[in-house]
């Protein structure tokens, strides 16, 4: 078995060419995965994607949405309930308990809007700074990044950052990446993530970054 490659940091013309190539390949579109049409249902959407696949979180909100069709309907829901209802997303105890709770305060503080500030968003139960930011560049358009774990693999593999904790990648990247790239690099990098580099057998010699990327098998 061959030694693991050194990564070394990406340099700003790097860093550039790989936008491009990004830009190129998956274009400049903004694309949501989890399906919802209200800030809060993409919001509740968000806090049971923790763990679980978007895919799974879209079998389960086609029927959650429709079963609680207002704010009102999740802030008086019966807990257990609700634990049945998102028993499949995984850790449902705490997704439910959190779910009721957001909607009461959403209700209660901001007349049932989300709130588009990242301080007020992470004071929400179940909201960390990925959650916040899902919300912030998909709801209200404004520049932030989303640490997920494709995120997180391959921009370490780029050269991007060498650190483990989401928030200090984010930092990273918010350094090294065009402000106006940083939603599109979420979407971008989730694409590349789920299609060719994936985790468990990466499609490297399929891949229109293998050139610039230090840990291509190519």
């Amino acid at each position: 078995m061959g030694q693991k490659k050194t990564i070394k940091k990406a340099t700003k013309k790097q860093v550039l060419e790989i936008i491009d190539i990004l830009n190129d390949t998956f274009g400049k579109e903004y694309i949501c995965y989890l399906n919802h049409e209200t800030p809060w249902q993409l919001l509740f959407a968000t806090i049971l994607s923790a763990q679980c696949t978007d895919e799974r979180v879209n079998q389960v909100t086609s029927k959650l949405f429709v079963k609680y069709p207002t704010l009102e309907a999740f802030a008086n829901a019966d807990v257990s309930e609700m634990e049945r209802d998102i028993f499949s997303t995984g850790f449902y105890k705490n997704k439910a308990r959190n779910i009721i709770r957001c909607a009461q305060i959403l209700l209660l503080e901001y007349h049932g809007e989300v709130p588009r500030e990242i301080e007020k968003l992470v004071k929400l139960p179940g909201v960390g700074r990925k959650t916040a930011n899902v919300i912030r560049g998909n709801i209200y358009h404004e520049p932030s990044i989303v640490v997920d774990t494709h995120v997180k693999r391959i921009s370490k593999k780029f050269g991007f950052t060498k650190e483990d904790d989401p928030d200090k990648i984010e930092q990273d990247l918010m350094k090294i990446l065009p402000v106006d790239q940083w939603i599109l690099y979420n979407i971008q990098i989730i694409t590349l993530g789920r299609t060719v580099c994936t985790a468990r057998s990466p499609k490297c010699e399929q891949c229109t970054l293998r050139a610039l990327c230090p840990s291509s098998e190519v």
